[in-house]
C-alpha cells in the first residue's frame, strides 16, 4: 500500500525569553504536564550531552478518535537556534524546531515532513487527509497556546502554512 506524505509548518511567536522558550521544547520528557495533545514521552535512550542520539517515543492524542505512536531520534542540535530528529512508527520522516528571537518575542518554527506508516490512514488519505490535516494544526494549536501558559507569557500569534518551495 502506498504511503501517504505530509509537510506541515506551524509557527509559534510567543513574548517569552529565548532561553525559556528552549529550554521547555528541549525537555520533551516534561511535555505531557503542559501540552495535553501529548499523552505519553518514556526516554529510550539519553544521547549525548546535548541531546544528539536521544531517542524518545511519544504517544499523541488530537480532536479525532485515534493516537499516534513514534519514536524520534534527536540527530541535530544547535542550542538556541535549532533541534532536529528523525521519527519512526505510526509516522515516518523529519521534524525540526527552529528558534529565533526579535524585539521580545521568541519566534520557533516547527517543519514537519512524513509519512504515515498506518495502513488504515493511508487507505483513507485521499478522503480523510483534510481532517488529517486539521487535526496536526489543532495539536499544533493547542501546543503553542499551552507553552504560552506554562511560560507565564503571551501568545503573539501561531500560523499554520504550507512549506516553502
Amino acid at each position: 500500500m502506498r504511503t501517504s506524505e505530509y509537510r506541515f509548518v506551524t509557527v509559534w511567536k510567543i513574548a517569552a525569553p529565548l532561553q525559556a522558550v528552549w529550554d521547555a521544547i528541549h525537555d520533551p520528557a516534561a511535555w505531557p504536564q503542559w501540552w495535553t495533545c501529548v499523552e505519553h514521552v518514556t526516554e529510550v535512550q539519553s544521547g549525548a550531552a546535548d541531546g544528539v542520539g536521544a531517542l524518545h517515543r511519544y504517544t499523541w492524542k488530537g480532536r479525532l478518535p485515534y493516537r499516534v505512536r513514534f519514536d524520534m531520534r534527536v540527530t541535530r542540535v544547535e542550542p538556541l537556534a535549532l533541534l532536529e530528529g528523525v521519527a519512526s512508527g505510526d509516522v515516518e520522516g523529519i521534524g525540526r524546531w527552529t528558534f529565533s528571537s526579535s524585539d521580545d518575542v521568541t519566534v520557533v518554527r516547527y517543519d514537519w515532513r512524513v509519512r504515515t506508516g498506518r495502513g488504515w490512514m493511508n487507505l483513507l488519505a485521499p478522503v480523510a487527509r483534510p481532517l488529517f490535516e486539521w487535526n496536526h494544526d489543532y495539536v499544533m494549536q493547542q501546543g503553542g497556546e499551552a507553552l504560552a501558559r506554562r511560560l507565564g507569557a503571551a501568545l503573539v500569534s501561531i500560523s499554520h502554512r504550507e512549506p516553502d518551495g
